[in-house]
């Protein structure tokens, strides 16, 4: 490492500046930040998780705290408030944070309490997609899809921009954390993404429409048993168009839906 041409220093020419905090901009800031960050918690007692290595677990005896980061933003939570407290104290005194209380927005998703029931939506974000493909004022439909598509192709109101459908379907994706219920039509779009036509866009303007009717919908999280159940299905050559099957499957913990996926393939 040496001083870099034109900002020499001839008094102390060997001497060069040690970066002391993380510059945002900088390609190595993100990463240094998050290195730092989880070996202090690590210190603290938590444990990285294998499966998402975001998320941070401590397990002492009757205490459980779960720790989420993104970033510079920061999720914990637990069964004791003491030592969240505790934790969040060890936290400020060695990182300049400022702690902004009960979480009621995390990366868009907004969380809501109701009679000890917790509720996770997207409400604004979904506007915000509709607002995008200019369809703040379009009419309610009841169902995100339809089996059996006609020819809407001289309609005018269709979006047929195929960059705007790009977008459009990208910011769906993210919309499918709340909202399983447009998974499948979600995962469709984005199968024709960049050989979209107009039976595509009919498809992304039904899923439009089936949003701005259900702006409030959300992933519910409630109290109840801690039994693991899972449900599973297979559509067999299914797809009319590449004879493919789906299948699929979701996950419940108790009566809170935690997981799902779908793929299509060959048998």
């Amino acid at each position: 490492m040496k001083q870099p041409k034109g900002f020499e220093d001839d008094t102390h020419p060997d001497h060069v500046y040690k970066l002391k905090k993380a510059i945002y901009g900088l390609k190595q800031a993100l990463w240094q930040w998050f290195n730092t960050f989880s070996k202090f918690l690590c210190t603290l007692g938590f444990i990285s998780g294998k499966v998402d290595s975001s998320l941070f677990v401590l397990h002492k005896g009757n205490v459980h705290l779960y720790t989420v980061i993104y970033v510079d933003d920061i999720l914990i939570t637990g069964n004791d408030s003491s030592m969240i407290a505790t934790v969040l104290s060890q936290l400020q005194n060695k990182f300049d944070m400022k702690n902004l209380g009960m979480a009621s927005s995390f990366l868009g998703i907004h969380i809501s309490s109701v009679n000890n029931t917790y509720v996770l939506s997207q409400t604004n974000y979904a506007a915000s997609i509709l607002n995008m493909a200019g369809m703040t004022n379009c009419k309610a439909l009841a169902n995100p899809s339809c089996t059996k598509v006609q020819d809407h192709s001289n309609e005018e109101t269709l979006p047929t921009d195929p960059k705007l459908c790009r977008q459009l379907t990208g910011s769906l994706q993210y919309l499918t954390i709340t909202r399983p219920d447009i998974s499948f039509a979600v995962n469709l779009l984005c199968q024709h993404m960049h050989n979209s036509n107009p039976q595509h866009f009919y498809l992304l303007y039904r899923l439009l429409c089936y949003i701005k009717g259900t702006l409030s919908l959300g992933l519910h999280i409630l109290q109840g048993p801690m039994e693991l159940h899972s449900y599973s299905d297979v559509n067999l050559a299914g797809d009319k168009e590449t004879q493919r099957s789906t299948s699929g499957y979701c996950t419940f913990l108790g009566n809170t839906f935690i997981s799902g996926a779908s793929k299509s393939s060959t048998l």
